[in-house]
């Protein structure tokens, strides 16, 4: 895990993706090791980033993007839409 956070961000969940990350953490967290939800939501996003970059960036870290470099909030249905027409 990340030993300095020196920015954050918070993700959205569906109400029952929130429960099942929760129930999951009660369940199991602790024998897996994670102190804390926000360990275990670090963790399986970072195994995700680093399958990203194997499968898009010749598994090298892309260079950094800073805070402010995405837009705020949550994407609406329409943009969602839109971005996944032309998609297999």
């Amino acid at each position: 895990m990340s030993k300095r956070k020196p920015s954050s961000f918070a993700p959205y969940f569906t109400t029952s993706d929130a429960d099942q990350v929760r129930a999951a953490f009660l369940a199991a967290g602790q024998l897996e090791g994670y102190a804390s939800i926000s360990e275990l939501i670090e963790a399986a996003t970072l195994k995700e980033v680093r399958r990203l970059q194997r499968r898009h960036n010749h598994g090298r870290p892309w260079d950094g993007a800073g805070p402010g470099s995405l837009r705020p909030g949550q994407r609406t249905r329409a943009e969602q839409t839109t971005e996944h027409q032309g998609r297999p």
